[in-house]
């Protein structure tokens, strides 16, 4: 797992069994010591009754719970809010709504409260499998409405802990009603303050469109399930047989459909991913994201030597550009979101000097790093979530295009590429872009240029900016004397066309017609790149959101 770009802060990792088994049994309500001499001399207040009853009942449900899930090789909602919450901050609230003490129901199959992460405070609810298979009922749609709406108020994030057999069949619609409430909850949430879900279980049918209208949905490779309907559903209704793990387990949701953005080894590994998320966000729209303690010394200087090693100056030589960004960020410490997924875009979390920034990139090794109807929709959901909650887009441009082909047509890349332009042109906060080798086309002004709103843009020397490749271009140009030279033969033809593919790459493909119209504010070293974009960033620290238009709100592509 990432560690956290702050040296005064390491990210907890999976806790082993021994450490899980000590944190349960610190959170396990205890049952309170009888009335007596206390430490002060006096007596202790007389306990009452169902007091002691509640307790009892709590200790039970706990003891019920881990016989339910650990032979599942699954932990219970409250070892799971112990691994996710600073230790000994968890506060509930509702402990016993919708039970019945006095019958022995220890209460709904929800848990709700507020811990911190990193000393900042954040809402979670989490589901308890073990009653009543976590379903949703009534009760448990009024908690967790009621902690959403406390949590808009105090102005934190909220955490989803998903691990439910879906709405409560024996109170039919009342129960389907609940999730309209959270759906609008979430909804109104959106943007404001961050939420993110953790799917440790499984979650069907209406239920998983909770997770899809949050922020980040997280998986584990095991026990973690999504789909709107399940195997028998599917193998009724179209005679298809499929195993659960196919349909919707971990593995698809985070590389082949995109619905989730990390996959968890376990559940320890799932809910550190979630603490790591928070803390490069601010708590609310409100804010600005933290800021870490930071320091350079010596690594810096050899990342800074290192990072002009790493880009072939052959336009069609690939390369891993997560190398290029390890040497950029604080510690080389980079957070990928949706690492499986759309492989030919990079996105994710690192800081700069201790201020976080998310980092848009485009992959060489991965069909050369165009862009197509999934990397594009990839890259404009997070622009759009960094927009969102004040983080600075740094976005490093090495595109060829946009990927050709009818299969690309056919699943709609003009409407699905549209959201990258979208999410840039109406991003307001600080955007610095570097391209480091080439940027050709529509991709060229789409990937965070300064026509579309960057702020400050910069290029490495051997840079290529067009319209078209040279090659591309030259085909297109001189077809005619082309044609006459193959005329003369094939050798003629290719050495003419070499002379004018130079000529191409000499006048048009390099960046200084664009340094020349303003497009490119500076040409820069590729040893440079750390310290520009520091320093480009703490230029437009002061930049100001405006509102342009009295409109209600855009129509985005979909």
């Amino acid at each position: 797992m990432t560690t956290l770009a702050n040296p005064d802060v390491t990210i907890r990792g999976a806790a082993s069994p021994a450490e899980q088994g000590e944190r349960s049994r610190r959170t396990d309500m205890r049952i309170p010591t009888p009335a007596g001499p206390n430490a002060y001399g006096g007596q202790r207040q007389p306990m009452r009754e169902d007091l002691a009853r509640a307790a009892q009942l709590a200790q039970a449900a706990e003891d019920h719970a881990r016989e339910r899930q650990h032979p599942k090789g699954k932990l219970t909602a409250r070892e799971r809010l112990d691994l996710l919450f600073d230790s000994g901050t968890f506060q509930e609230i509702g402990r016993f709504a919708g039970g019945n003490i006095n019958k022995g129901v220890p209460g709904a199959a929800v848990i709700t409260g507020f811990g911190e992460v990193w000393g900042r405070k954040v809402a979670v609810y989490a589901q308890d499998f073990s009653v009543q298979g976590g379903s949703m009922g009534v009760a448990e749609g009024n908690k967790i409405c009621h902690l959403m709406d406390m949590a808009l108020e105090m102005k934190v994030p909220i955490v989803a802990i998903v691990d439910s057999g879906g709405a409560r069949i024996q109170e039919g619609v009342a129960a389907l009603t609940q999730y309209g409430r959270i759906f609008r909850k979430t909804c109104q949430a959106s943007g404001f303050v961050p939420q993110i879900s953790l799917i440790l279980g499984p979650c069907a049918g209406g239920a998983v469109y909770c997770p899809a209208l949050t922020d980040f949905i997280i998986m584990t490779k095991e026990n973690s399930y999504m789909f709107v309907t399940g195997p028998d559903v599917v193998k009724a209704a179209t005679g298809e047989k499929i195993s659960m793990e196919d349909l919707g387990g971990g593995t698809v949701h985070n590389s082949v459909s995109g619905v989730a953005h990390y996959l968890g080894e376990d559940e320890p590994d799932a809910i550190d991913y979630a603490r790591t998320v928070l803390a490069y966000l601010p708590s609310s729209s409100d804010e600005q994201p933290p800021v870490y303690a930071y320091s350079s010394g010596h690594a810096e200087d050899v990342a800074a030597r290192r990072i002009g090693t790493i880009v072939p100056v052959n336009d069609r030589q690939p390369y891993d550009v997560v190398d290029v960004i390890h040497c950029i960020a604080d510690y080389g410490e980079f957070v990928q979101v949706q690492e499986l997924y759309a492989q030919s875009a990079v996105v994710g979390f690192a800081c700069l000097a201790g201020h976080p920034v998310g980092i848009v990139a485009n992959q060489p090794c991965v069909n050369a790093g165009s862009l197509d109807v999934n990397s594009s929709e990839k890259v404009a959901r997070f622009v759009r979530m960094c927009d969102a909650f004040n983080l600075p887009v740094v976005t490093l441009v090495d595109v060829p295009g946009y990927k050709p082909g009818s299969d690309q047509e056919h699943a709609g890349i003009i409407r699905r590429g549209a959201k990258v332009i979208y999410a840039y042109g109406n991003a307001q906060v600080p955007m610095v872009t570097v391209i480091l080798r080439k940027a050709f086309g529509g991709a060229y002004i789409v990937m965070g240029s300064k026509a579309i709103g960057a702020d400050l843009n910069y290029a490495w020397p051997h840079s290529q900016i067009a319209v078209l490749g040279a090659q591309g271009a030259v085909n297109i140009i001189h077809r005619k004397e082309l044609r006459r030279a193959r005329e003369d033969g094939e050798e003629a033809a290719e050495k003419l066309r070499a002379k004018l593919v130079a000529d191409y790459e000499a006048t048009t493909v390099n960046a200084n017609l664009s340094q020349e119209i303003g497009q490119i504010d500076a040409m820069i070293d590729p040893e440079q790149t750390r310290d520009v974009l520091i320093n480009s960033l703490a230029t437009l620290r002061t930049k100001k959101r405006q509102r342009l238009t009295g409109k209600n709100h855009g129509n985005q592509p979909m």
